[in-house]
């Protein structure tokens, strides 16, 4: 009798399951697809603006550019600094000596002063910074031509 109980147990030990079950990877890869999804928006660097939006195509090159922010109050700001705007110049030569190719962007909200942004792109060109250039939102295209 213990013989034939051997028997029985040893033959349930070779019936094994083979399958994979993927069910726990897929919701792995579901639950990080998710917080990538929410993470991502939340790694932009700089201020919140309002760009204006304008036509047109975005602008493509090889050079760098550095980026100042206007915000509604009038505050400056490279990157996530405020930067008061007596200083700005000065921040902006030291950069560019290390590379004389820079070109500026000023990225103004769209209820900040229109003097305000005018007035760093005037500091700006009597510094010496050729490029100059304003960031906008593109419109979303209606499919109609002008």
């Amino acid at each position: 009798m213990i013989i034939q109980n051997q028997n029985r147990f040893s033959h349930r030990r070779r019936r094994r399951n083979a399958d994979i079950n993927i069910t726990n990877l897929m919701d792995v890869m579901m639950v990080l697809l998710v917080v990538f999804m929410v993470a991502a928006p939340l790694m932009t660097s700089g201020i919140a603006l309002d760009l204006p939006k304008a036509g047109g195509k975005a602008l493509e090159g090889e050079e760098t550019s550095i980026n100042i922010s206007v915000d509604k109050d009038g505050y400056y700001y490279i990157g996530e600094t405020e930067i008061p705007q007596e200083e700005i110049v000065a921040k902006l030569l030291a950069i560019k000596g290390e590379n004389s190719s820079l070109s500026v962007t000023i990225s103004g909200d769209e209820n900040a002063e229109y003097g305000r942004i005018i007035g760093l792109m005037a500091l700006l060109k009597e510094a010496g910074f050729e490029k100059v250039g304003l960031k906008t939102q593109s419109k979303p295209f209606t499919g109609k031509k002008k």
